[in-house]
C-alpha cells in the first residue's frame, strides 16, 4: 500500500506547489498594479477624477485697443458669441454636429473640420466650431439644449471699427488662429478659436495687442449642467497702440480718392511719421472676424481694383516722371548738367534705330532744367540718362533708398527694382543695352517703386539729405496708462548730395504747381506754398485715350509743403488714371488742404448767403474773393 501511496502524493505536492506559485504570480500582479495605480499614477488618476467633475472655461482677453495720433479711437472692442463643444459630454458626435449645421445654417464639413483640429487636446477641453453667431442663433440654441449635449455659448470680445472701412490695410484685420499657427513657438501659447492679426498693424504688434486669456474652473454635473465656480483666473487687457496717423488726414485722403484705384502716403517731413496711409478701394475688416458672406468675398476677388491688396506697401509701379527728380539729382552731382544747360526738343529723340517721344508731340523747343521739371520735358531727360549711363541713375536712386523696402514694420513691404547691367544679367541671363538707358531717366522700362517709397523720396528732398525710416507707432501703453514703448525718429541713412542740387531740383518742383505750364497746377494752394513733380506711367507700351481700363496708364504725383519750411510730405497713385496733373495733382492738393486746416493755417471755408436775382440763395465758401489767380494749364497728357 506504501508503493503505491508515494507516487501519487508526490503528483499531489507538485500540482499544491504549481498552485501556489501561480496563486503568487496572480496575487504579486495584483499587488503590483494597485501598487502602479496608487503611487505610481496616482496623482493622473486624481486629475482624472477631477475631470469628471470639473471643466475650465477659458475666459478670452480683450485685444488692446488701436488709436490715432491725437488718441481718437481706431480699432476697439464689442462682445461676440461663440459656440463650443465639450467633447467629452457629447454622446452622439455625428447627430450632434447635424443638428448645429441645421440650427446655425452653416456646412456641416465646416464644423466637422473645426471639431477635427482641436482632436489632439483633452476631451473636457472646449472646442469652438463656430464663431460669430447672432443673438437669434443664440436663443435657439438655449432653448434647445437638451438635444445639444456638451455645447457651451461662449462670449468673446471681437474687433470694433469705430470708422468702418477707414485705413483698413493699415489696421488689417483678425482671424481664427490655424492649424500651423497653432505649431509654431510665436503661437504655442494659443488655442484652437483664438483669434489672431492677420495682416497690417493687428498682424506686427500682435504680441502687445492680445492680452492674457484667463479661465474659470467650475463643476458640473453628470449631465454636464453647471453646478458652482470653484476657481477663477482673470484675464489682461492687451496694451493700447497709439499710431503716427492723424484720423482727420486719413478722412481726407480716403475721400479725395473716392472711387478711384491706387494709395496716398502722408508723411512728417522732419520725423518719418506716417501722418496719412491709404490703399483704395478699401475692405471691410469686420467680415472677416466672422463668417465671409461667399457673394462678398466673390465680388473682392473679381473686382480689377483688387481691393485686397495693400497698394502704399506692396503696390509696385514704375515712378514715371517723378523720377525725374533722381535723374535731375544725378546729372547736377555728375557735373552733367547746370541750371544754365539747355536741350532743343523737338518732340522726339532719335537713338539707334529707335525713337523715343516725348508727350509733346510738336517739341518744348529749348528747354533748360527748371523747365524740364515744370513741364516734364522727356527729351531732357532721354539725353541726360544717355550720358549718365543706367549704373549711375541707379546709384543715385539708391541713395535716396529706393530699390529696398523701408522698413515700415509692416509685412511683406515691396523693394522696388531698381535695374543695373548686373541686375538685368542675374535675372535675365542677358547684357545691358544702351537704349534701355533712356527709358530708365524718366521712370519707365524696368524701375519699379511703390508709394511709401516715393513719399519718403520726395520727404528726403524736401529736408534736402535726411532719409527717415518711415514711423506708423508712436506708443504703447498699458491698461495703468503707463507708457511701455515709445519710438523716436530713426535716421536710415543721408544722401550726402550738395546743397546747390537741392536748391535747383526744387526751384523746379516749385514751378510744377506754381508756374504758368506748370503740369502740377492742380495741386496748388493758396495760402501755403506747393512743390512737387507730376508723373504718367506706362501699363502698357503705346498707351492711348479710350482704351480698356486695365491698359490706362498711371497717374503720380509727389509733392512737399510749405515750400519755405517743409513739414508734410505726400505721394499719391492713381491706378489708371492716366494723368498726374488732373488725377493725382488734385488729390494731394485735398490732402495738403485738410493738412493745413488742422493746424489753423488755412481757415476752412464757411457757407455764407449769397442773395440771388429771383430770391433765392445759394451758399458760397467764405473767402471766395482770394482764391488762388489762375495758372494757365499745361496741355492735356502734359503730366509724363
Amino acid at each position: 500500500m506504501m508503493h503505491n501511496i508515494l507516487p501519487d502524493d508526490d503528483g499531489g505536492g507538485r500540482r499544491i506547489i504549481g498552485l501556489s506559485f501561480g496563486a503568487f504570480a496572480i496575487f504579486f500582479l495584483l499587488l503590483s498594479r494597485l501598487w502602479y495605480l496608487q503611487v505610481v499614477n496616482a496623482d493622473d488618476l486624481i486629475n482624472q477624477s477631477e475631470n469628471n467633475r470639473l471643466r475650465f472655461v477659458p475666459v478670452a482677453a480683450p485685444r488692446g485697443a488701436i488709436l490715432d495720433r491725437n488718441g481718437k479711437v481706431l480699432v476697439s472692442n464689442t462682445p461676440s458669441f461663440s459656440v463650443a463643444v465639450i467633447p467629452q459630454d457629447v454622446k452622439d458626435k455625428e447627430q450632434l454636429i447635424d443638428n448645429l449645421a441645421r440650427y446655425l445654417n452653416l456646412d456641416r464639413n465646416e464644423i466637422e473640420t473645426k471639431w477635427n483640429k482641436g482632436q489632439g487636446r483633452a476631451k473636457y477641453y472646449p472646442l469652438v466650431v463656430a464663431s460669430g453667431i447672432t443673438r437669434d442663433q443664440m436663443e435657439f440654441l438655449e432653448e434647445n439644449r437638451l438635444s445639444l449635449s456638451g455645447v457651451n455659448i461662449e462670449m468673446k470680445p471681437i474687433r470694433a471699427y469705430a470708422n468702418g472701412t477707414l485705413a483698413s490695410h493699415l489696421l488689417g484685420y483678425l482671424g481664427e488662429v490655424n492649424e500651423e499657427e497653432l505649431t509654431s513657438e510665436k503661437y504655442q501659447e494659443y488655442n484652437a478659436g483664438d483669434y489672431i492679426g492677420k495682416s497690417g498693424i493687428e498682424r506686427a504688434w500682435e504680441s502687445y495687442l492680445h492680452g492674457t486669456d484667463g479661465g474659470r474652473q467650475i463643476e458640473v454635473d453628470a449631465r454636464g449642467r453647471f453646478l458652482r465656480t470653484v476657481a477663477e483666473t482673470g484675464s489682461s487687457v492687451g496694451n493700447t497702440v497709439v499710431l503716427t496717423v492723424d484720423l482727420n488726414l486719413q478722412k481726407a485722403a480716403e475721400e479725395a480718392m473716392g472711387d478711384m484705384a491706387g494709395a496716398v502716403v502722408a508723411m512728417d517731413v522732419n520725423t518719418g511719421e506716417i501722418l496719412a496711409f491709404s490703399s483704395n478701394p478699401d475692405y471691410d475688416p469686420a467680415l472677416f472676424t466672422g463668417r465671409m458672406p461667399p457673394d462678398v468675398w466673390k465680388k473682392y476677388l473679381e473686382d480689377e481694383r483688387h481691393p485686397l491688396e495693400n497698394k502704399a506697401l506692396k503696390g509696385l509701379y514704375p515712378p514715371g516722371s517723378t523720377f525725374k527728380i533722381i535723374t535731375a539729382i544725378a546729372g547736377l552731382e555728375e557735373g552733367l548738367i547746370d541750371q544754365n544747360t539747355t536741350v532743343e526738343c523737338n518732340g522726339s529723340y532719335k537713338f539707334g534705330n529707335a525713337t523715343f517721344r516725348c508727350w509733346e508731340h510738336k517739341g518744348h523747343g529749348t528747354v533748360n532744367l527748371k523747365r524740364s521739371l515744370r513741364e516734364s520735358c522727356d527729351v531732357f531727360y532721354y539725353k541726360l540718362a544717355e550720358r549718365l549711363g543706367v549704373n549711375r541713375i541707379a546709384a543715385y536712386a539708391k541713395r535716396f533708398g529706393l530699390g529696398t523696402p523701408m522698413g515700415i514694420g509692416l509685412e511683406n513691404e515691396k523693394g522696388g527694382i531698381i535695374p543695373t547691367d548686373e541686375w538685368k544679367l542675374k535675372r535675365f541671363g542677358k547684357k545691358w543695352f544702351a537704349g534701355e538707358t533712356l527709358p530708365v531717366g524718366i521712370g519707365q522700362g524696368y524701375v519699379l517703386t511703390t508709394p511709401i517709397q516715393l513719399a519718403s523720396m520726395i520727404a528726403t528732398v524736401a529736408n534736402e539729405g535726411k532719409i527717415y525710416r518711415p514711423q506708423l507707432v508712436k506708443r504703447v501703453v498699458d491698461a495703468d496708462g503707463k507708457v511701455l514703448k515709445e519710438f523716436s525718429p530713426q535716421v536710415a541713412g543721408t544722401t550726402g548730395l550738395k546743397p546747390e542740387t537741392y536748391r535747383l531740383v526744387k526751384d523746379g518742383l516749385f514751378a510744377v504747381v506754381n508756374e504758368p505750364r506748370g503740369t502740377g497746377g492742380m495741386a496748388r494752394l493758396w495760402e501755403v506754398k506747393v512743390a512737387g513733380k507730376t508723373g504718367s506711367s506706362q501699363v502698357v507700351r503705346d498707351s492711348k485715350a479710350g482704351m480698356a481700363y486695365k491698359y490706362r496708364d498711371h497717374a503720380l504725383f509727389v509733392a512737399f509743403a510749405p515750400y519755405e519750411k517743409p513739414e508734410i510730405a505726400v505721394a499719391v497713385v492713381v491706378e489708371h488714371g492716366e494723368h498726374g496733373g488732373s488725377a493725382a495733382a488734385p488729390v494731394t492738393g485735398k490732402v495738403l488742404r485738410a493738412y493745413f486746416e488742422g493746424k489753423g493755417v488755412i481757415k476752412k471755408p464757411v457757407p455764407k448767403v449769397k442773395p440771388l436775382q429771383d430770391g433765392e440763395a445759394v451758399a458760397e465758401p467764405d473767402g471766395a474773393e482770394a482764391a488762388p489767380a489762375p495758372v494757365p494749364p499745361a496741355p492735356a497728357g502734359s503730366d509724363r
